[in-house]
């Protein structure tokens, strides 16, 4: 990603704040939310299984990080509008912006189950959605009508999967706001989750067909196989989560009675696709670090990786829940503290890599 600008790109307004902290804010990666989705379904999971210290601290957290995050954004909307906008239509670096719609909603989802404010989660789900709206048909609008286009091999990783996860995350949130409303809202949420659920499950099928296809049939170098790989995974985490949602709450909206064992049997689908991909990605993973020796730094990109560890906990347990696979019980906890380990990690590099930034600014 270029940080470079040019002196047309950054307004006059802008100026006072500094050539090198104006080239900083210029090559923020769009999908830095992503340590909010991390952070935030980490401490959801933590909640779930009965963390609740470790839950709280993340949510304070999230909302510090959230807020510093969007006026980053805004910021650089704001002095960097051509490289903004720009990174929109660009097929590699376009589908980060996603991150701000799922972090949206993940964040909704901790206000709703660890401080039960419905309120907050409300407001967080109608600005997801709008986001959402806004955010799918410009960027696929874009890769559709630009002229010069990357080919698939160069333009297309598992970051298009965010698209999917900004679906599902709508659903999820949509799912647990309506257990909390009186009728006819539930019925009508319930039904919005039952549709952005459906459409997230084509959006996979139709981009993971396209990504499965690029992995094997195009030359991989480890460079390729960035984190966002990891929500091949991910993806499928939280699409089984919103279908355990709308299990769960099939007692508020007498459609998904009839729609229950199509929505069980996808939830296992699901689950049991995202399970697939575990072992592959270890395996992808060992190749990139291991054999091919590729060094590993910190990097915003990781946080997508630490997002479907976190998201496979809650899914997972969630599923038990509505449909009594006990049998499952021991994997929640396992890849909770998995996660709790990667979160960590990220967390470490990303604060030792602020501080680089602090002291080379200050030098």
């Amino acid at each position: 990603m270029s940080s470079n600008l040019d002196e047309h790109d950054t307004p006059a307004r802008c100026k006072s704040l500094g050539e090198r902290s104006l080239a900083e804010l210029a090559g923020m990666s769009p999908a830095y939310f992503g340590m909010v989705m991390a952070t935030g379904i980490v401490s959801l999971a933590a909640h779930l299984l009965a963390l609740p210290r470790i839950a709280q601290a993340l949510l304070y957290l999230n909302i510090v990080v959230y807020a510093a995050l969007c006026l980053l954004t805004v910021l650089r909307m704001v002095c960097h509008s051509r490289l903004f906008f720009g990174d929109m239509i660009d097929h590699l670096r376009g589908p980060g912006f996603f991150t701000t719609v799922a972090a949206t909603s993940v964040l909704g989802g901790q206000f709703v189950l660890l401080a039960a404010d419905y309120r907050a989660g409300t407001v967080l789900w109608v600005v997801a959605i709008m986001l959402w709206i806004g955010l799918t048909y410009t960027i696929f609008t874009g890769f559709t009508i630009k002229e010069d286009k990357p080919t698939l091999d160069k333009g297309i990783n598992g970051a298009w999967l965010l698209a999917v996860v900004a679906t599902q995350s709508i659903a999820v949130l949509g799912a647990l706001l309506a257990a909390h409303i009186d009728q006819p809202g539930k019925l009508e949420m319930n039904f919005l989750a039952l549709s952005m659920w459906l459409w997230g499950g084509m959006l996979y099928i139709w981009m993971m067909s396209l990504i499965f296809y690029r992995y094997t049939f195009f030359r991989l170098s480890p460079g390729d196989l960035t984190p966002p790989y990891w929500i091949n995974m991910g993806a499928m985490a939280i699409s089984t989560l919103a279908g355990s949602l709308l299990i769960i709450n099939v007692s508020d909206a007498p459609f998904l009675t009839s729609l229950l064992p199509f929505i069980k049997g996808f939830t296992v689908f699901y689950w049991a696709t995202g399970t697939w991909w575990i072992p592959m990605l270890l395996v992808l993973a060992l190749w990139r670090h291991v054999y091919k020796r590729y060094p590993m730094k910190y990097d915003p990109l990781y946080w997508g990786a630490v997002f479907p560890l976190g998201m496979y906990a809650a899914s997972t347990d969630r599923m038990i829940e509505a449909m009594g696979f006990d049998f499952l019980g021991f994997l929640p906890p396992v890849f909770l503290y998995i996660a709790l380990v990667a979160w960590t990690a990220a967390f470490i590099g990303f604060f030792l890599d602020l501080l680089r930034r602090v002291r080379t600014f200050g030098s």
